[in-house]
């Protein structure tokens, strides 16, 4: 869990007026030195990268003898986006999305961003921004006015990348 309780960090919507300018959901720090991939959702055939990439995020989790229901449940299920970054063929990061529908805020929904990893070897090279910025942009584009990612890391390195991200711990307002 972070410093604070909640362990949940937040965005909010760039403010805009009419449509929005280039960059208005872009991470900071994504570069065009970043290696390339293809970001997209998730298929049922990256169910065993996907267990790959996860068991880096929660290694003592058990192995379960069936997750293709979970992952069938996920894929349709309106408002959840799991999302993938392809590098070379081979799964090198993932975002689980949820947008929320809400009754206040003009009835705006947010999101609700969880289950981030980034390839161990891979990290630091910047499909990490990558992946959080295509991320982004799918919530501000369903018309979420706030994310909130959620983590229970207690790394500096995860909580600075985080920041880099735009996320603030101490920031609950949107």
């Amino acid at each position: 869990m972070m410093g604070h309780e909640s362990g949940r960090r937040c965005r909010r919507r760039p403010r805009s007026r009419g449509v929005r300018g280039k960059g208005a959901g872009s991470v900071r720090g994504v570069t065009k030195d970043a290696p390339a991939g293809t970001i997209r959702a998730a298929n049922a055939a990256d169910l065993a990268e996907l267990l790959r990439l996860y068991r880096q995020l929660h290694p003592a989790d058990p192995e379960l003898d069936d997750t293709s229901a979970a992952l069938d449940t996920i894929l349709q299920t309106p408002g959840m986006t799991l999302m993938v970054l392809d590098f070379d063929g081979q799964l090198a990061a993932t975002a689980y999305l949820n947008v929320i529908p809400n009754l206040t805020r003009s009835a705006s929904p947010y999101a609700v961003i969880e289950n981030v990893v980034v390839d161990e070897p891979l990290r630091g090279t910047g499909i990490g921004k990558q992946i959080m910025a295509a991320t982004l942009q799918i919530a501000w584009d369903a018309g979420c006015y706030k994310a909130m990612l959620l983590t229970g890391s207690r790394r500096a390195s995860t909580h600075a990348f985080y920041r880099a991200c735009g996320f603030a711990s101490d920031e609950k307002a949107a």
